[in-house]
């Protein structure tokens, strides 16, 4: 994977080439676990870092730095940020983990216009409320402006799911994973409407597509054990 480049230079960045800039990150990193004050931490952080600094950083710092990194991604960046964060999904370190699976779909809902984000925040809710037939209802709309957002593909699939419509969901959700390949969100409903259907060997492909994005998804990992098990004992002798 191609490294991100800072588009700042030296002169207007606040943060110097040669300056390693753990240290001070960690340190503010260190004292929100102890005060949990988020917005204390964003706020140093933006003073002193850009985003492209962080995401570099992200790729390439210790673990404590990485884990500092991606919290900050989250608060600070856009849907540019989605590969980077994407790829620490799969980190080897756990905590870095488990808050980019937060970060990212955070990410997620910062694409396109202030306009379309407001949208996607009241799918998201009407998801919430278990208004299905209006979540899908306004996903569709936003596809028909926007078909680009991958957010909204899987919105209107994770509606279908709920509805019933498992061959819906599943066309919208892997369209939601053509666009944004880290979408393990989406390749999770395209397992659990493939299981719905009846349709094993698909749902175990999905669920295991899930894990390669996501290897923090314990529900996903048993369901990949369950259906192998399955699988095995109806295969023939």
């Amino acid at each position: 994977m191609q490294r991100p480049t800072n588009p700042f230079n030296r002169s207007s960045s606040p943060v110097e080439d040669d300056y390693h800039p753990g240290p001070l990150l960690v340190e503010w990193y260190e004292q929100y676990l102890v005060d949990q004050d988020v917005t204390a931490f964003v706020r140093l952080t933006s003073r002193r870092y850009f985003v492209g600094t962080l995401q570099r950083i992200a790729l390439e710092g210790h673990r404590s730095s990485r884990r500092a990194a991606i919290l900050a991604l989250g608060r600070l960046a856009d849907y540019t940020a989605n590969n980077i964060v994407g790829c620490a999904l799969a980190d080897s370190d756990r905590g870095v983990r488990t808050l980019a699976e937060q970060a990212i779909c955070r990410l997620w809902m910062r694409v396109g216009t202030a306009a379309d984000q407001r949208m996607l925040v009241a799918i998201e809710e009407q998801l919430d409320d278990r208004e299905y037939d209006r979540a899908a209802t306004l996903a569709a709309k936003l596809i028909q402006q926007t078909p680009w957002i991958a957010q909204a593909w899987y919105q209107r699939g994770a509606a279908y799911y709920q509805l019933g419509q498992y061959e819906a969901a599943v066309r919208d959700c892997n369209q939601a994973l053509e666009i944004n390949a880290y979408h393990f969100q989406a390749a999770s409903i395209m397992g659990h409407a493939y299981l719905s259907q009846g349709s094993l060997l698909s749902a175990l492909e999905s669920f295991r597509r899930t894990l390669r994005l996501n290897p923090s998804m314990e529900e996903v990992r048993a369901q990949v054990i369950r259906l192998q098990r399955t699988l095995k004992q109806d295969k023939p002798e």
